[in-house]
């Protein structure tokens, strides 16, 4: 009976060790919650089939609502701009939709047929002029200078040669190949173009009050913050698609009028795909130069290729200039390092769906962490200190305004 009575102090004091070190340990709680989130997210990837029916879902949709969206932020300030002019919301819908109606119009009726022309010739005679282009630098590849410089580099003066009309082969095959899955992919763009309004119109007429039934569903003591989290995420996205869709049509309406200027076969065609490709933040204008260059070379002469590069330094030099600072600024305040790491790596998981929406949805997940890194920080209380021996990074007066400029409208 003496036995017992002696081991309750050990007990107690590996009860308070327990408590003191595990149980109300700050850093332990936070590691076992994510250790919990992560055994659900491994356990999520069990019953995936599960989710079959929200796959098709989106399978179907998801086309549809990404447009939607798109659109939705384009078009939702003229429709507050009408509103505040006093002209009932729903009225203002309708008469942007008139006026998109009558564009579409005056594009089937005249631009149209200019681009299918255009297109259908371009795909009838790329692959001769890819075909052309590839034995050009070739040959250029095999003169004497280069082969006596290939032959000290690499040993062997075919080898470049050689490579680039495989890695030429290769593009064609990939861009021709696979005619089937483009029908496919056509069938389902028709198919988003037809539901796409009808989900614009109530989204134009309903979406200004989503927030306010979106916040009714969250406990009372996370509205605040989750509030300003979403609305710092919505004018991220907001300003990068309207900024990059403004800037996308002024740069291929630079391309078009350039290349009209110059007098380049496939004007219009060429300067579509140079704005569609600028989507693509930093590689979208370089990878349109190739068909750009190809044309240039094999339907005109080096002398048009010379004309193309000035009509592209004119391009970058008002694009960088004058048009992005005006439009796109630096909202999204993105390292191009990190900018070209996303594309890279959103590329490689997704594809061009990837390129395309993987700067957005950075931006996004960058204000997800933020958040969490600030709860972290007030919870833990391990950043109470702001001393940094560190030298401070300079910053310039202008980029100070342009992120005085960003807190004031999180504000």
């Amino acid at each position: 009976m003496v036995e017992p009575e002696k081991e309750q102090p050990k007990v107690k004091v590996l009860a308070s060790l327990l408590w003191r070190w595990v149980l109300n340990n700050r850093v332990v709680a936070i590691l076992l919650v994510s250790l919990l989130i992560l055994l659900n997210l491994f356990l999520l990837t069990k019953v995936l089939y599960l989710l079959e029916p929200l796959k098709g879902f989106f399978s179907a949709m998801g086309l549809p609502l990404v447009m939607s969206g798109i659109l939705y932020y384009l078009l939702n300030p003229l429709i507050d701009w009408l509103e505040k002019k006093k002209v009932p919301r729903i009225t203002g819908i309708l008469l942007v939709f008139l006026v998109l109606i009558g564009l579409i119009a005056w594009g089937v009726v005249i631009l149209i047929p200019i681009i299918r022309e255009q297109i259908i010739s371009l795909i009838q005679n790329f692959p001769a002029y890819l075909t052309t282009f590839t034995s050009q630098v070739d040959s250029l590849l095999r003169s004497d200078v280069l082969s006596r410089l290939q032959q000290q580099l690499l040993g062997d003066s075919s080898t470049l040669g050689e490579t680039f009309s495989g890695q030429a082969e290769a593009i064609l095959d990939n861009m021709f190949g696979n005619i089937g899955s483009i029908f496919g992919t056509l069938t389902s763009i028709v198919l988003a173009l037809i539901t796409t309004p009808f989900i614009l119109f109530y989204l134009l007429k309903d979406g200004h009050n989503m927030p306010y039934h979106i916040m009714n569903l969250v406990p009372s003591k996370m509205r605040e913050k989750t509030y300003i989290l979403l609305r710092e995420t919505n004018m991220q996205v907001s300003q990068y698609i309207r900024g990059q869709l403004v800037v996308a049509f002024a740069v291929g309406v630079m391309f078009w009028l350039g290349f009209v200027i110059i007098g380049m076969e496939y004007a219009l065609i060429l300067g579509i795909i140079a704005g569609v490709l600028n989507l693509i933040p930093f590689l979208g204008t370089f990878i349109a130069l190739f068909p750009i260059v190809i044309v240039a070379l094999v339907v005109h002469s080096p002398i048009m290729l010379a004309k193309v590069l000035i009509v592209f330094a004119i391009e970058q030099t008002l694009e960088g200039r004058v048009i992005q600072p005006l439009i796109l600024g630096s909202n999204l305040n993105i390292h191009p390092v990190t900018i070209i790491a996303v594309l890279l790596t959103a590329g490689n998981l997704f594809g061009i769906p990837g390129v395309i929406l993987g700067i957005p949805a950075y931006a996004v997940i960058k204000v997800f962490l933020v958040h969490l890194f600030q709860w972290y920080q007030a919870y833990t209380g391990l950043y109470e200190d702001d001393f940094n021996p560190a030298p401070k990074p300079l910053v310039s007066a202008k980029k100070k305004k342009k992120l005085l400029a960003i807190k004031r409208k999180l504000q």
